[in-house]
């Protein structure tokens, strides 16, 4: 599983004209699911997320975790992120299939909301376009693979 996480300062994701999610303050997470991934690579990404201090403290530091920083998390679902970019025309036999890839989707958003947050979504499978204002920037990503 692999999550492209940028901390924002807000960011929106509209379908068809219609805003269907919205967050402040947060992260925007590009969340893409591997074939061969599961529940253990789904919860390690959840807690990753719910986890990154990468918001700055009174020194100007990255130290503060998103929950204490009051953070929301918007989360969009890119299978685009396992492209295989050999050729110049990318492939995606890496990503995972709907049938498996909506239910880890909907376990990391689940996971998230557990810990507390407010968690807005895109909609699997759909023509998103999304819109954000970077905070830093700062973006990280996280890979199963190596954590």
């Amino acid at each position: 599983m692999r999550a492209v996480l940028t901390r924002v300062r807000r960011a929106s994701v509209t379908i068809d004209g219609q805003t269907v999610g919205s967050i402040g303050k947060g992260f925007l997470v590009l969340l893409g699911v591997a074939e061969g991934d599961g529940e253990t690579e789904a919860d390690r990404v959840a807690d990753r997320i719910c986890g990154m201090r990468i918001f700055e403290d009174e020194n100007g530091k990255m130290n503060i975790s998103p929950a204490d920083a009051g953070a929301e998390i918007l989360i969009i679902s890119q299978f685009t992120l396992f492209a295989d970019v050999r050729q110049r025309r990318p492939g995606f036999t890496g990503a995972a299939r709907p049938n498996t890839a909506v239910p880890l989707y909907e376990r990391v958003i689940a996971r998230c909301r557990e810990r507390g947050f407010n968690v807005a979504t895109g909609e699997f499978g759909a023509d998103m376009q999304v819109e954000s204002v970077n905070d830093g920037p700062v973006t990280i990503i996280i890979d199963t693979d190596t954590l």
